[in-house]
Protein backbone atom coordinates (compact mmCIF):
# COMPACT_ATOMS: atom_id res chain seq x y z
CA UNK A 1 0.00 0.00 0.00
CA UNK A 2 1.46 3.87 -0.98
CA UNK A 3 2.47 5.70 2.28
CA UNK A 4 -0.09 8.32 2.83
CA UNK A 5 0.57 11.99 3.22
CA UNK A 6 -2.27 14.10 4.29
CA UNK A 7 -1.43 18.12 3.28
CA UNK A 8 -4.52 19.30 4.39
CA UNK A 9 -5.13 22.54 5.76
CA UNK A 10 -7.45 21.38 8.63
CA UNK A 11 -8.94 19.19 9.65
CA UNK A 12 -5.34 18.15 9.73
CA UNK A 13 -2.89 15.25 10.11
CA UNK A 14 -2.46 14.13 13.67
CA UNK A 15 0.65 12.55 15.04
CA UNK A 16 0.83 8.54 14.43
CA UNK A 17 1.54 8.09 18.15
CA UNK A 18 -1.63 10.07 19.55
CA UNK A 19 -4.24 8.11 16.90
CA UNK A 20 -2.50 5.02 18.04
CA UNK A 21 -3.15 6.16 21.58
CA UNK A 22 -6.61 6.85 21.37
CA UNK A 23 -7.35 3.92 19.81
CA UNK A 24 -6.18 1.61 22.37
CA UNK A 25 -7.76 3.83 24.54
CA UNK A 26 -10.94 3.85 22.85
CA UNK A 27 -13.31 1.03 24.78
CA UNK A 28 -11.39 1.16 27.82
CA UNK A 29 -10.04 4.69 29.19
CA UNK A 30 -6.99 3.62 32.12
CA UNK A 31 -9.39 0.72 33.23
CA UNK A 32 -12.13 3.13 33.78
CA UNK A 33 -14.40 0.68 31.54
CA UNK A 34 -15.79 3.68 29.72
CA UNK A 35 -14.58 5.75 26.52
CA UNK A 36 -13.74 9.05 27.29
CA UNK A 37 -16.51 10.02 24.74
CA UNK A 38 -19.40 8.67 27.58
CA UNK A 39 -17.40 10.05 30.89
CA UNK A 40 -19.47 12.71 32.82
CA UNK A 41 -17.31 15.70 32.19
CA UNK A 42 -17.75 16.54 35.79
CA UNK A 43 -16.57 12.94 36.93
CA UNK A 44 -12.79 12.33 38.19
CA UNK A 45 -11.75 10.57 35.24
CA UNK A 46 -12.37 13.42 32.56
CA UNK A 47 -11.32 16.15 35.29
CA UNK A 48 -7.75 14.24 35.40
CA UNK A 49 -7.86 14.37 31.88
CA UNK A 50 -8.96 18.25 31.36
CA UNK A 51 -6.43 19.16 34.23
CA UNK A 52 -3.26 17.49 32.35
CA UNK A 53 -4.27 19.07 29.11
CA UNK A 54 -4.01 22.60 31.04
CA UNK A 55 -0.71 21.78 32.97
CA UNK A 56 0.59 20.47 29.57
CA UNK A 57 -0.60 23.46 27.16
CA UNK A 58 1.22 26.11 30.38
CA UNK A 59 4.10 23.91 30.30
CA UNK A 60 4.67 24.17 26.51
CA UNK A 61 4.02 28.19 25.79
CA UNK A 62 5.28 29.10 29.07
CA UNK A 63 1.77 30.40 30.02
CA UNK A 64 2.54 33.03 33.11
CA UNK A 65 -0.22 32.51 36.29
CA UNK A 66 -2.02 35.71 35.43
CA UNK A 67 -3.37 34.12 32.54
CA UNK A 68 -6.35 31.99 31.65
CA UNK A 69 -6.74 28.69 29.40
CA UNK A 70 -10.26 28.00 28.21
CA UNK A 71 -11.42 25.27 26.00
CA UNK A 72 -14.95 26.49 24.29
CA UNK A 73 -16.70 25.58 21.04
CA UNK A 74 -17.66 27.35 18.08
CA UNK A 75 -14.48 27.17 15.72
CA UNK A 76 -12.00 30.24 15.07
CA UNK A 77 -14.88 31.86 12.98
CA UNK A 78 -16.81 31.76 16.25
CA UNK A 79 -14.42 33.32 18.21
CA UNK A 80 -14.09 35.87 15.74
CA UNK A 81 -17.65 36.74 17.40
CA UNK A 82 -17.16 36.00 20.91
CA UNK A 83 -13.68 37.85 20.72
CA UNK A 84 -15.33 41.37 20.40
CA UNK A 85 -18.32 40.38 22.25
CA UNK A 86 -15.81 39.91 25.45
CA UNK A 87 -13.42 42.81 25.00
CA UNK A 88 -15.80 46.12 23.31
CA UNK A 89 -17.38 46.98 26.51
CA UNK A 90 -14.20 48.04 28.14
CA UNK A 91 -14.43 51.01 26.48
CA UNK A 92 -16.32 53.93 26.38
CA UNK A 93 -19.09 53.18 23.38
CA UNK A 94 -18.88 53.21 20.51
CA UNK A 95 -15.85 51.47 20.37
CA UNK A 96 -13.57 51.11 17.93
CA UNK A 97 -11.35 47.88 17.02
CA UNK A 98 -8.37 47.97 15.14
CA UNK A 99 -7.39 45.64 12.27
CA UNK A 100 -4.36 44.36 9.94
CA UNK A 101 -6.08 43.21 7.32
CA UNK A 102 -3.72 40.12 5.64
CA UNK A 103 -5.60 37.96 4.28
CA UNK A 104 -8.62 35.93 4.24
CA UNK A 105 -8.99 35.24 7.63
CA UNK A 106 -8.37 38.43 9.02
CA UNK A 107 -11.35 39.52 6.17
CA UNK A 108 -13.68 37.21 8.05
CA UNK A 109 -13.03 38.55 11.63
CA UNK A 110 -12.96 42.59 10.11
CA UNK A 111 -16.65 41.48 9.35
CA UNK A 112 -17.67 39.67 12.37
CA UNK A 113 -16.87 42.92 14.47
CA UNK A 114 -18.22 45.05 12.75
CA UNK A 115 -21.64 43.46 14.18
CA UNK A 116 -20.34 44.60 17.84
CA UNK A 117 -17.77 47.32 17.25
CA UNK A 118 -16.99 50.48 14.52
CA UNK A 119 -14.17 48.70 13.02
CA UNK A 120 -10.44 50.58 11.83
CA UNK A 121 -8.47 48.98 9.24
CA UNK A 122 -5.00 50.41 10.48
CA UNK A 123 -3.10 48.43 7.63
CA UNK A 124 -3.83 46.13 4.51
CA UNK A 125 -1.73 44.26 1.89
CA UNK A 126 -4.81 43.78 -0.24
CA UNK A 127 -3.16 45.77 -3.07
CA UNK A 128 -0.67 43.64 -2.71
CA UNK A 129 -2.75 40.79 -3.42
CA UNK A 130 -2.28 39.21 0.52
CA UNK A 131 1.29 38.70 -0.07
CA UNK A 132 2.67 40.42 2.64
CA UNK A 133 2.62 41.74 6.21
CA UNK A 134 2.28 45.55 6.24
CA UNK A 135 5.41 46.95 8.20
CA UNK A 136 4.11 48.18 11.35
CA UNK A 137 5.33 51.88 11.09
CA UNK A 138 2.37 52.14 8.61
CA UNK A 139 -0.24 51.38 10.65
CA UNK A 140 -2.62 53.75 11.53
CA UNK A 141 -3.90 52.61 14.96
CA UNK A 142 -6.84 54.56 16.53
CA UNK A 143 -6.24 56.01 20.10
CA UNK A 144 -7.67 54.39 23.13
CA UNK A 145 -8.99 51.56 20.55
CA UNK A 146 -10.74 48.42 22.53
CA UNK A 147 -7.78 46.10 20.96
CA UNK A 148 -5.77 45.34 18.37
CA UNK A 149 -6.52 42.07 16.21
CA UNK A 150 -4.11 40.39 14.09
CA UNK A 151 -4.11 36.87 12.29
CA UNK A 152 -0.45 35.69 12.66
CA UNK A 153 -0.85 33.37 10.09
CA UNK A 154 -2.74 33.37 7.12
CA UNK A 155 -4.20 29.69 6.50
CA UNK A 156 -5.14 30.32 2.87
CA UNK A 157 -3.25 32.80 1.78
CA UNK A 158 0.05 31.51 3.09
CA UNK A 159 1.49 34.58 4.68
CA UNK A 160 3.15 34.12 8.86
CA UNK A 161 4.09 37.50 11.09
CA UNK A 162 7.60 37.45 11.28
CA UNK A 163 7.64 40.30 14.33
CA UNK A 164 5.47 40.51 17.44
CA UNK A 165 3.49 44.58 16.93
CA UNK A 166 4.46 46.91 19.34
CA UNK A 167 0.80 48.68 20.88
CA UNK A 168 1.29 51.75 22.97
CA UNK A 169 -0.59 52.12 26.22
CA UNK A 170 -2.99 49.24 27.61
CA UNK A 171 -4.64 48.50 24.50
CA UNK A 172 -4.52 44.50 24.08
CA UNK A 173 -3.02 42.80 21.35
CA UNK A 174 -5.44 40.00 20.06
CA UNK A 175 -3.54 36.74 18.05
CA UNK A 176 -5.67 34.51 15.76
CA UNK A 177 -3.27 31.51 16.20
CA UNK A 178 -5.09 28.85 14.21
CA UNK A 179 -2.54 27.48 12.14
CA UNK A 180 0.45 27.98 13.63
CA UNK A 181 -0.23 27.79 17.41
CA UNK A 182 2.46 25.17 19.03
CA UNK A 183 4.73 25.26 16.06
CA UNK A 184 6.82 28.19 16.85
CA UNK A 185 8.02 30.12 20.30
CA UNK A 186 6.10 33.12 21.49
CA UNK A 187 6.41 35.18 24.86
CA UNK A 188 2.59 35.37 25.84
CA UNK A 189 3.12 38.62 27.82
CA UNK A 190 2.90 40.25 24.26
CA UNK A 191 -0.56 39.33 23.99
CA UNK A 192 -3.73 40.08 25.59
CA UNK A 193 -6.08 37.39 23.95
CA UNK A 194 -4.22 34.33 21.57
CA UNK A 195 -7.11 32.04 20.51
CA UNK A 196 -6.62 29.62 17.89
CA UNK A 197 -9.10 26.42 16.33
CA UNK A 198 -7.95 23.24 17.02
CA UNK A 199 -7.76 21.27 14.19
CA UNK A 200 -4.44 22.35 12.65
CA UNK A 201 -1.90 21.70 15.11
CA UNK A 202 -4.13 20.84 18.64
CA UNK A 203 -6.78 18.32 17.78
CA UNK A 204 -9.82 17.41 16.11
CA UNK A 205 -12.21 20.22 14.83
CA UNK A 206 -14.89 21.50 17.47
CA UNK A 207 -12.51 22.74 19.98
CA UNK A 208 -11.23 26.31 19.98
CA UNK A 209 -8.19 27.33 22.65
CA UNK A 210 -8.36 30.97 23.99
CA UNK A 211 -5.60 31.92 26.24
CA UNK A 212 -6.92 35.76 28.05
CA UNK A 213 -5.01 37.76 30.36
CA UNK A 214 -7.12 37.77 33.74
CA UNK A 215 -8.00 41.23 33.71
CA UNK A 216 -9.68 41.24 29.91
CA UNK A 217 -12.29 38.88 31.80
CA UNK A 218 -15.55 40.23 33.31
CA UNK A 219 -15.92 43.09 30.44
CA UNK A 220 -18.82 41.06 28.01
CA UNK A 221 -21.01 42.81 26.20
CA UNK A 222 -24.89 42.24 27.91
CA UNK A 223 -26.04 40.05 24.51
CA UNK A 224 -23.16 37.99 24.66
CA UNK A 225 -24.28 34.20 25.49
CA UNK A 226 -23.37 33.05 28.32
CA UNK A 227 -21.84 29.94 27.27
CA UNK A 228 -19.22 32.32 25.80
CA UNK A 229 -18.78 35.09 28.23
CA UNK A 230 -15.04 34.71 29.39
CA UNK A 231 -15.36 35.24 32.81
CA UNK A 232 -17.90 32.74 33.17
CA UNK A 233 -15.98 30.38 31.40
CA UNK A 234 -12.70 30.54 33.67
CA UNK A 235 -14.99 31.05 36.89
CA UNK A 236 -15.78 27.65 35.64
CA UNK A 237 -13.06 25.92 34.53
CA UNK A 238 -14.25 25.81 30.98
CA UNK A 239 -17.62 23.52 32.42
CA UNK A 240 -19.80 25.98 32.54
CA UNK A 241 -21.53 24.20 30.04
CA UNK A 242 -20.40 20.57 28.65
CA UNK A 243 -17.46 21.20 26.98
CA UNK A 244 -15.65 19.25 23.52
CA UNK A 245 -14.93 16.31 25.96
CA UNK A 246 -13.30 13.74 23.17
CA UNK A 247 -11.94 17.13 21.55
CA UNK A 248 -9.88 18.15 24.87
CA UNK A 249 -8.98 14.63 25.33
CA UNK A 250 -7.02 14.64 22.27
CA UNK A 251 -5.36 17.79 22.68
CA UNK A 252 -4.03 16.68 25.87
CA UNK A 253 -2.66 13.42 24.01
CA UNK A 254 -0.67 16.23 21.36
CA UNK A 255 0.26 18.33 24.06
CA UNK A 256 1.85 15.49 25.92
CA UNK A 257 3.04 14.12 22.65
CA UNK A 258 4.71 17.15 22.05
CA UNK A 259 6.77 17.66 25.19
CA UNK A 260 7.98 14.03 24.73
CA UNK A 261 9.31 15.80 21.27
CA UNK A 262 11.42 18.27 22.91
CA UNK A 263 8.55 20.85 22.97
CA UNK A 264 7.68 23.60 21.26
CA UNK A 265 11.54 24.74 20.49
CA UNK A 266 12.31 21.73 19.00
CA UNK A 267 9.11 21.67 16.84
CA UNK A 268 10.15 25.09 15.45
CA UNK A 269 13.65 24.18 14.45
CA UNK A 270 11.89 20.94 12.63
CA UNK A 271 9.53 23.00 11.10
CA UNK A 272 12.18 25.37 9.59
CA UNK A 273 13.94 22.73 8.15
CA UNK A 274 10.97 21.37 6.42
CA UNK A 275 9.67 25.24 5.54
CA UNK A 276 13.08 25.55 4.02
CA UNK A 277 13.41 22.41 2.01
CA UNK A 278 10.07 22.51 0.45
CA UNK A 279 10.57 26.23 -0.92
CA UNK A 280 13.89 25.18 -1.90
CA UNK A 281 11.92 23.01 -4.26
CA UNK A 282 9.54 25.67 -5.58
CA UNK A 283 12.30 28.28 -5.99
CA UNK A 284 14.67 26.54 -7.78
CA UNK A 285 13.35 27.37 -11.10
CA UNK A 286 10.34 28.74 -12.82
CA UNK A 287 8.06 25.79 -13.53
CA UNK A 288 6.56 26.32 -9.98
CA UNK A 289 5.62 29.60 -7.78
CA UNK A 290 5.30 30.81 -4.50
CA UNK A 291 3.60 34.48 -4.23
CA UNK A 292 4.35 35.86 -0.84
CA UNK A 293 7.48 37.95 0.08
CA UNK A 294 10.02 35.56 1.35
CA UNK A 295 10.67 37.13 4.53
CA UNK A 296 6.63 36.52 5.35
CA UNK A 297 6.30 33.12 4.01
CA UNK A 298 4.16 30.67 6.13
CA UNK A 299 5.89 27.67 7.75
CA UNK A 300 2.89 25.80 7.75
CA UNK A 301 0.89 26.50 5.24
CA UNK A 302 2.33 27.30 1.69
CA UNK A 303 0.56 28.11 -1.37
CA UNK A 304 2.24 27.11 -4.77
CA UNK A 305 1.12 27.44 -8.44
CA UNK A 306 2.12 26.29 -11.42
CA UNK A 307 3.11 28.52 -14.20
CA UNK A 308 0.98 26.44 -16.51
CA UNK A 309 -2.03 26.25 -14.79
CA UNK A 310 -3.71 23.82 -17.22
CA UNK A 311 -1.53 21.34 -15.84
CA UNK A 312 -3.08 21.42 -12.73
CA UNK A 313 -5.58 18.67 -12.76
CA UNK A 314 -2.92 16.37 -14.07
CA UNK A 315 -0.62 17.29 -10.92
CA UNK A 316 -3.26 16.60 -8.58
CA UNK A 317 -4.24 13.25 -10.07
CA UNK A 318 -0.15 12.39 -10.31
CA UNK A 319 -0.05 13.42 -6.32
CA UNK A 320 -2.87 11.44 -5.41
CA UNK A 321 -1.25 8.04 -7.10
CA UNK A 322 1.88 8.56 -5.11
CA UNK A 323 -0.29 9.17 -1.94
CA UNK A 324 0.29 12.94 -1.38
CA UNK A 325 -2.95 13.59 -0.65
CA UNK A 326 -5.14 17.42 -0.18
CA UNK A 327 -2.83 19.42 -2.05
CA UNK A 328 -5.66 21.34 -3.96
CA UNK A 329 -5.27 25.21 -3.03
CA UNK A 330 -8.24 27.18 -1.38
CA UNK A 331 -11.10 27.63 -3.83
CA UNK A 332 -10.66 31.31 -3.30
CA UNK A 333 -6.92 31.46 -4.21
CA UNK A 334 -6.92 28.73 -6.54
CA UNK A 335 -3.55 26.61 -6.96
CA UNK A 336 -2.17 24.36 -5.08
CA UNK A 337 -1.68 24.02 -1.14
CA UNK A 338 0.70 21.59 0.99
CA UNK A 339 -0.06 22.45 5.04
CA UNK A 340 2.93 21.00 6.53
CA UNK A 341 2.22 21.33 10.56
CA UNK A 342 3.82 19.75 13.22
CA UNK A 343 2.34 16.13 12.80
CA UNK A 344 3.71 15.92 9.32
CA UNK A 345 7.39 14.49 9.03
CA UNK A 346 9.92 15.55 6.74
CA UNK A 347 9.77 12.43 5.06
CA UNK A 348 6.32 13.74 3.77
CA UNK A 349 7.81 16.74 2.62
CA UNK A 350 10.58 15.23 1.41
CA UNK A 351 7.85 12.81 -1.12
CA UNK A 352 6.43 15.54 -2.20
CA UNK A 353 9.75 17.67 -2.99
CA UNK A 354 10.76 14.34 -5.09
CA UNK A 355 7.43 14.48 -6.83
CA UNK A 356 7.78 18.03 -7.37
CA UNK A 357 10.62 17.60 -9.17
CA UNK A 358 9.47 14.24 -10.82
CA UNK A 359 6.18 16.25 -12.13
CA UNK A 360 8.84 19.36 -14.00
CA UNK A 361 10.75 17.09 -15.47
CA UNK A 362 14.28 17.59 -13.23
Amino acid sequence: MTHIYNFSAGPAVLPKEVLEQAAAEMLDWHGSGMSVMEMSHRGPEFISIYQAAVRDLRALLSIPANYQVLFLQGGGLGENAIVPMNLVARMAQPATIDFVHTGSWSGKSIKEAQRYADVNVAATSEPGHFTSVPPQEYWKLTRDAAYVHICTNETIDGVEYNFVPTIQGDTPLVADMSSHILSREIDVTKYGVIFAGAQKNIGPAGLTLVIVREDLLGHALPICPSAFDWKIVADHDSMYNTPPTYGIYIAGLVFAHLLRQGGVAAMEKRNIAKAALLYAAIDVDDFYENRVAKDCRSRMNVPFFLRDETRNEQFLAGAKARGLLQLKGHKSVGGMRASIYNAMPIEGVQALVDYLNEFAGR
